[in-house]
């Protein structure tokens, strides 16, 4: 396995600039590999800030000149509730970006939803047999050329929440979450492995109230009280942010050309 590499971070003044620049700069990263004519893998998420990104994503105009054709799109958590529920943030992306792009519906891997004939293990296990279709011979999921993640106050990543068993499991690509601290309580979400095989991870924060989290994730916290900490992509792990998240991030950190 590769070695992870350091996590850097990018300061944008504000919010809506912070979501400009990551829809660019992911604009930019699928087409030079669609162009190529190599197949992309992304992880989604949820969130305001990330909603925003795909918000950012679905306006920009360079979107039209990629082959969405070559994307696959995939989740790293999503709530188990009705597929038409807003709290899905299947239906977030849909609403957002993906609806305004020509991407096959094969491409678009979506978790189950709660009331389609199957519990929340079995909906893990399915979407863990879906991963393996595009995996390799050494793992049972796709490498992410982009997983997004955002992050919570606490810390967590998809929904991997502090201090829960499921931050833990190693054994398997995808777990159920049971009461969750942050509702709906019902929910599936990647594992740190599937995440961590990822080439490129991307946090992205914004507000004062992330600036804590974030701190804690770049001092080197312990992944099980700071999930975030323990999120790293095989070439890159970027955290972008806003000003007012960076309160508290070491001016060494800081990566002003990426």
């Amino acid at each position: 396995m590769a070695e992870f590499t350091e996590k850097s971070v990018v300061i944008h003044d504000d919010a809506p600039t912070l979501a400009r620049a990551v829809a660019a700069r992911f604009l930019h990263r699928v087409a030079k590999r669609a162009d190529q004519g190599k197949i992309v893998h992304v992880a989604l998420t949820g969130g305001t800030i990330g909603t925003a990104v795909l918000h950012a994503i679905g306006e920009n105009p360079s979107h039209d000149d990629i082959d969405w054709s070559l994307v696959h799109f995939w989740w790293g958590d999503d709530r188990f509730v009705p597929r038409d529920s807003d709290d899905r943030n299947e239906k977030t992306a849909r609403v957002a970006v993906l609806d305004a792009l020509t991407v096959p519906e094969e491409n678009i891997h979506r978790m189950a939803a709660s009331g389609e004939g199957i519990d929340l293990d079995e909906a893990a296990d399915a979407y863990a047999a879906e991963l393996k279709r595009f995996g390799s011979a050494d793992e049972a999921w796709p490498s992410f050329d982009v997983c997004f993640l955002g992050v919570g106050p606490d810390g967590h990543i998809a929904s991997l929440f502090p201090d829960r068993r499921e931050i833990d499991v190693c054994d398997r690509a995808v777990v159920s979450v049971r009461n969750s601290p942050k509702p709906p309580s019902e929910r599936l979400s990647l594992t740190r492995p599937v995440i961590n095989s990822s080439k490129r991870v991307w946090m992205v924060l914004s507000g004062h109230d992330k600036a804590s989290a974030l701190g804690l994730a770049l001092a080197g916290a312990s992944y099980n009280s700071v999930p975030a900490a323990g999120a790293k992509g095989r070439k890159r792990t970027i955290l972008f942010v806003d000003e007012a998240a960076a309160e508290n991030v070491p001016e060494e950190l800081i990566d002003g050309e990426y």
